[in-house]
């Protein structure tokens, strides 16, 4: 199992530097991480495959191998045609998709106009509203202020009123005071007879 392993080590290895280079021993040791031995072995056998395998092509008909070249010609012609047409589908559908796309970020772009229009719109109605309200709150403000000054004011009068008023009692009780002393004074202790009275 281990000798199939790095066998299969050194044809990868073999294969991947012949792309390049001739592979050599060192080479094939190195890439493949096997022993020298192992390397020398299995690369001898590689190099023998690839010769009895170049054989069997030298030795194939060459009725064989122009079928096999107008066989391949004809594949890759036909996968050809299939990559175009499958590279015109996919250009078809992704253009078709752009096309959606496109449409899809111009409704957004309207919808997206049209909700900052309404925003707009219901800010300046705000707006408006909070102004007007501020302006009702200012007029309610200073009504409420000059109804203050003038309860205070009425209120300062009732007080000057009530202390007139207060005085002008204590005047009118003096005053009839005064009246009464006066009238008690003028008054004569007794009567004058009167016409038609007579004597006991």
């Amino acid at each position: 199992m281990a000798e199939t392993s790095v066998k299969d080590r050194v044809y990868a290895a073999a294969e991947q530097i012949s792309s390049e280079r001739n592979p050599t021993v060192s080479s094939v040791r190195q890439a493949a991480a096997v022993s020298s031995a192992d390397a020398t072995r299995y690369l001898k056998e590689w190099r023998e495959e690839k010769a009895a395998a170049g054989m069997q092509i030298a030795a194939t008909p060459q009725a064989v191998l122009e079928h096999a070249a107008r066989l391949a010609g004809t594949v890759w012609a036909e996968a050809g045609k299939l990559a175009d047409d499958r590279h015109a589908g996919l250009e078809a559908q992704w253009s078709r998709e752009r096309q959606e796309k496109d449409h899809e970020l111009a409704e957004l772009g309207a919808d997206l106009d049209r909700t900052a229009a309404e925003k707009d719109a219901v800010t300046a109605d705000l707006t408006a509203q909070l102004q007007a309200a501020a302006a009702q709150l200012e007029s309610a403000e200073k009504n409420a202020a000059d109804a203050l000054k003038a309860a205070d004011a009425a209120r300062a009068e009732a007080t000057r009123l009530n202390i007139n008023l207060s005085a002008a009692e204590a005047r009118a009780a003096t005053l009839q005071q005064a009246l009464d002393a006066l009238l008690q004074r003028v008054t004569p202790e007794t009567q004058q007879p009167q016409a038609g009275d007579t004597k006991d």
